[in-house]
């Protein structure tokens, strides 16, 4: 049963109202004035208002501001005099479904309800199919470390306090990261990533607080940051040991008031976030290097999650491997598996590059293999190189080295490997590394590295 709220200062129009809805199965409550409006939406599930303009102590509009301020999802249909249609319009840019025109045609009345719930039921469905597409894979694996990673999923994600998410490229942390918003009283507000490692340090305080018109060459008008979008959701801070100094004074700021202004802006805007940060650095080790603010980290770090390596849980190898053959799976057809010999090859294999080079490779075999079951001799086709360095790995190929000579050539086949793996996209691979591009073009121009187009 649908509930409605009808905010009305005529007791004729209320009872008329009241008694019509409630023949049409509806759920009906009334209140005389906008406070009392105010606090029966706080106590009381209501679906729809129907909102009088002219109202006692306090506006129609003031009260449809309200509304829309803390009951967004709640849909208002105004109800206005002859003299009141360019407010009733006015109304409607605020965030008013619609409005209804005294004396109120019933058949009218009726249709703009029914509008108005199919409207909203249909906003909470697609708020629903979101939730299901945030999560683009499954946390999969039942090993101690695993199983401790979700407990502190599960209790963190109910509360506001602000999360550090530890661990290799690949290994999970944005997927714990929407796993928490999800469990989260914030679910159905936004969901605001932002990778610090691919925003320039002369844009990322932009990115993040946002910017007035003019206030630096090239803002021709105004822009709100990520804190601002994610207000009343999270702000996911992604390889958040990558900002400057300048930026973490700022965020810091931010954290601790929930308020900050604009670059060129003197109003001090206030928000309601919850921020979750994730990195693959030892921050420990970038304070002593005075790369990351102490009081920053302790900020942040409230609730430490640390992820482990899919070297260090060799045994989800299995599950990990028949979750990702049913998904890319061809329509119509039955999952792949791999050979016993395969998986031995699958299994010595350290996968430096984690959960996401397994799974890529994984989808690799899907599309290009026509075996049904995967046999060795494919594994190690498909892995390529991959699986010969991984196999010839050790210390035979640096031991007549000297140390800086050692640490250019594992920099050099390091840099080259994940070339290869992101098909030599340069931003892609400087995310994965935790470097920025310029950086990344620096080594590729040191070391030689030959970059395919």
């Amino acid at each position: 049963m649908n509930s409605i709220l009808i905010i009305d200062d005529e007791p004729s129009i209320r009872t008329i109202l009241q008694e019509i809805l409630k023949d049409e199965g509806y759920e009906v409550h009334t209140a005389a004035d906008g406070f009392e409006g105010l606090h029966l939406l706080k106590t009381t599930k209501v679906e729809l208002v129907l909102l009088d303009i002219w109202l006692p102590r306090m506006g129609g509009i003031d009260v449809l501001k309200e509304i829309k301020k803390e009951f967004s999802e709640i849909e208002v249909i105004v109800i206005s005099g002859h003299a009141n249609v360019d407010i009733a319009v006015n109304a409607i840019k605020i965030g008013a479904f619609d409005f209804i025109e005294k004396p109120l045609d019933m058949d009218r009345v009726l249709n703009l309800t029914r509008n108005a719930l199919q409207f909203e039921k249909l906003k909470q469905e697609n708020k629903s199919l979101k939730s299901k597409l945030m999560l683009e894979d499954n946390m999969i694996g039942a090993t101690e470390e695993m199983d401790k990673v979700n407990r502190i999923i599960e209790q963190s994600a109910s509360s506001d306090s602000r999360v550090m998410i530890t661990g290799e490229n690949g290994t999970g942390k944005e997927l714990v990261a929407r796993k928490i918003h999800l469990l989260s009283q914030r679910k159905n507000k936004a969901f605001i990533e932002v990778n610090c490692a691919a925003i320039p340090d002369n844009l990322i305080e932009s990115e993040l607080f946002g910017h007035e018109k003019g206030a630096f060459t090239g803002a021709s008008s105004l822009r709100k940051g990520k804190f601002e979008a994610a207000d009343g959701g999270t702000l996911f801070l992604d390889e958040v040991a990558d900002m400057s100094l300048s930026a973490q004074a700022k965020v810091l700021r931010a954290v601790q008031e929930m308020q900050f202004e604009r670059i060129g802006g003197e109003k001090t805007i206030h928000v309601n976030v919850r921020i979750l940060a994730a990195t693959n650095k030892n921050i420990p080790e970038e304070i002593e290097k005075s790369n990351f603010r102490e009081d920053l980290y302790f900020r942040l770090n409230v609730i430490p999650i640390k992820l482990p390596s899919l070297k260090e849980r060799k045994e989800d190898l299995k599950e990990l491997i028949r979750y990702f053959m049913e998904k890319f799976k061809k329509e119509g057809t039955e999952s792949k598996s791999i050979s016993k010999d395969g998986m031995k090859i699958l299994s010595k294999y350290s996968w430096p590059g984690n959960i996401r080079e397994l799974k890529n490779f994984l989808e690799r075999v899907n599309i290009m293999c026509n075996e049904q079951e995967i046999s060795e001799e494919s594994v190690r086709s498909y892995l390529g190189e991959k699986i010969h360095s991984s196999e010839s790995s050790g210390l035979n190929d640096f031991k007549n080295l000297k140390l800086n000579e050692a640490k250019d050539k594992f920099e050099k086949q390091l840099l080259v490997y994940y070339l290869k793996e992101n098909g030599y996209n340069i931003s892609k691979t400087a995310q994965v590394l935790g470097i920025y591009p310029s950086n990344l073009h620096s080594k590729i121009k040191k070391f030689d590295i030959a970059v395919k187009k």
